[in-house]
């Protein structure tokens, strides 16, 4: 997955030196970037997202990028992930949680290009929960995502 020139995730923390716990959070931070990736393409369908997502966790993916399609939106701009706190349950599943600072993040009109400057607030930092379970292949699926925004958890 390439993103755009225009847009940058960094991922701050996500990495532990244990070999288990380093592979679940790349793969939290690539199903985080299919979202990204998914609503950049305007297809709510992508294969990425159904990749690193499975469980209750994909269709509401797929419903929040159709709704940021169907606005006629798309992303530019900066998302700062951190504050990891991983607990691996056992060796097929773990939960995470952790923050993103969207504070530079800004809505953009697909045709038009303009970019809608909207000021920092409460709303841009959110607070992700997260299952993921350890799949056939080997990839650490994301199967339940909970966000919410403006949690006193991640805001300044």
């Amino acid at each position: 997955m390439t993103l755009p020139a225009d847009i940058k995730e960094t991922f701050e923390g996500w990495k532990t030196g244990d070999a288990t716990k380093d592979a679940i959070l790349a793969d939290a931070g690539r199903a985080q970037t299919a979202v990204t990736y998914a609503v950049v393409k305007g297809d709510p369908k992508s294969a990425v997202l159904s990749f690193y997502q499975a469980g209750t966790a994909l269709p509401g993916s797929q419903d929040w990028v159709k709704t940021i399609v169907d606005s006629g939106s798309t992303f530019t701009g900066a998302v700062r992930y951190h504050s990891p706190d991983l607990e691996v349950f056992d060796k097929k599943s773990a939960g995470l949680a952790y923050c993103s600072d969207e504070s530079k993040a800004f809505n953009k009109n697909r045709k038009t290009q303009e970019v809608e400057r909207t000021p920092a607030n409460d709303d841009s930092y959110v607070l992700y929960s997260t299952r993921l379970e350890k799949a056939e292949n080997g990839v650490w699926q994301t199967t339940k995502l909970v966000s919410e925004r403006g949690n006193k958890t991640c805001t300044p």
